[in-house]
C-alpha cells in the first residue's frame, strides 16, 4: 500500500520538489545538530525556513480540494480543513518567529501565535470527520463491536495525553491561558488522532480500496505533529526548548509528511479520473 503511494507521488513534479526540499533541511539540520549548536546564525535560518513546507502543504492542499469540488463534496471539505489547518500553523509559526527575533522573547508561550497553533487542532478535527465520511465510518459504525472500538481508542489517546504530559502537572494559577492551552493541545490533538485512527481501522472498501492508504498517510502526519507539540509543551515547561532543536525538526517533519499527504490525495483525483 505504502509502496504504491510512494510510487504515485514520484510521478509529480511537485513532490518531488518537495522531498528534495525536505532531504536538504533534514542533513542541514543533522549537521546543526552533531556540532552541538543551540544558538546561532545557522539555528535561526532553520527555524525561518522550514515552515515554509507548511505554507507549501497549505496552498498545495486548497488546490487539491478544489480538484474534488472544494466544500461542495465531503473530500473537498476534508483536504480544504486540513489545508487550512497546515496554513494556521504558518501563522504560528510566522508569530513565534516576530517574537523570538524581533520582540526578543526567548520562549513565546503562550503568545498570539497560539492562535494558529490551537486553531489548527480544531480545522484538523473537522478535516478527518470528514475524511472519515468519505471512507464509510457512519455506516460501519452498527455493529457492537465498532462501536466499543470508537469509544476505546478516544479514551486510550487520552489516557495516554494524561499519563506522560498531564499527570505530574503543578498548577500556576496566575497564568489561566497556559494552563488552558497545557491541557488543550494534548487533549484536543487526542480527538483528532483517535478519530484518524478509528476511521482507518473501520474504513472498507472506498473507492476501490485507495481511501485506506490516504487515510493511513494522513494518520502519520497527525500522530507526528502530536509528537511535536507534546514534546514543546514538555521542553517549554522544563525550560530546555531552544531555536533550531529537535522540536523544530519534528515540526518540519510533520509538515513534510502532511503535505506529501495532501498531494498524494490530489493525485488519487487523476488516478480516478484516468481509469
Amino acid at each position: 500500500m505504502m509502496k504504491t503511494i510512494s510510487a504515485q507521488l514520484f510521478r509529480s513534479n511537485f513532490a518531488k520538489f518537495v522531498i528534495i526540499f525536505f532531504t536538504g533541511l533534514t542533513l542541514w539540520w543533522i549537521t546543526i545538530w552533531f556540532r552541538g549548536l543551540t544558538s546561532g546564525i545557522e539555528n535561526n535560518a532553520f527555524t525561518l525556513i522550514y515552515p515554509f513546507l507548511s505554507l507549501i502543504g497549505g496552498a498545495s492542499g486548497l488546490i487539491a480540494a478544489k480538484k474534488w469540488g472544494g466544500f461542495g463534496s465531503l473530500l473537498g471539505r476534508s483536504i480544504s480543513f486540513f489545508s487550512i489547518g497546515l496554513l494556521a500553523q504558518f501563522f504560528g509559526q510566522a508569530s513565534y518567529a516576530y517574537y523570538i527575533y524581533l520582540a526578543g522573547v526567548e520562549v513565546p508561550y503562550p503568545s498570539i501565535g497560539d492562535l494558529g497553533y490551537f486553531g489548527s487542532i480544531g480545522f484538523y478535527i473537522l478535516g478527518i470527520i470528514y475524511l472519515a465520511k468519505v471512507a464509510g465510518v457512519k455506516v460501519s459504525l452498527k455493529s457492537f463491536s465498532n462501536k466499543l472500538i470508537s469509544l476505546v481508542i478516544p479514551l486510550g489517546m487520552l489516557v495516554i495525553s494524561y499519563w506522560f504530559f498531564l499527570r505530574d502537572y503543578e498548577f500556576d494559577w496566575s497564568a489561566p491561558l497556559r494552563i488552558f492551552l497545557d491541557f488543550g493541545y494534548p487533549l484536543g490533538q487526542a480527538i483528532y488522532i483517535s478519530i484518524a485512527i478509528l476511521a482507518f481501522i473501520l474504513s472498507r472498501n472506498v473507492l476501490g480500496g485507495i481511501m485506506r492508504g490516504s487515510i493511513l498517510f494522513m494518520i502519520s502526519a497527525l500522530i507526528i505533529q502530536y509528537i511535536s507539540d507534546y514534546t514543546f509543551l514538555y521542553q517549554a515547561y522544563h525550560e530546555t526548548w531552544y531555536v533550531g532543536g529537535i522540536n523544530d525538526f519534528m515540526y518540519a517533519t510533520s509538515y513534510f509528511v502532511m503535505t506529501l499527504s495532501l498531494i498524494n490525495i490530489g493525485q488519487m483525483f487523476n488516478k480516478i479520473k484516468e481509469s
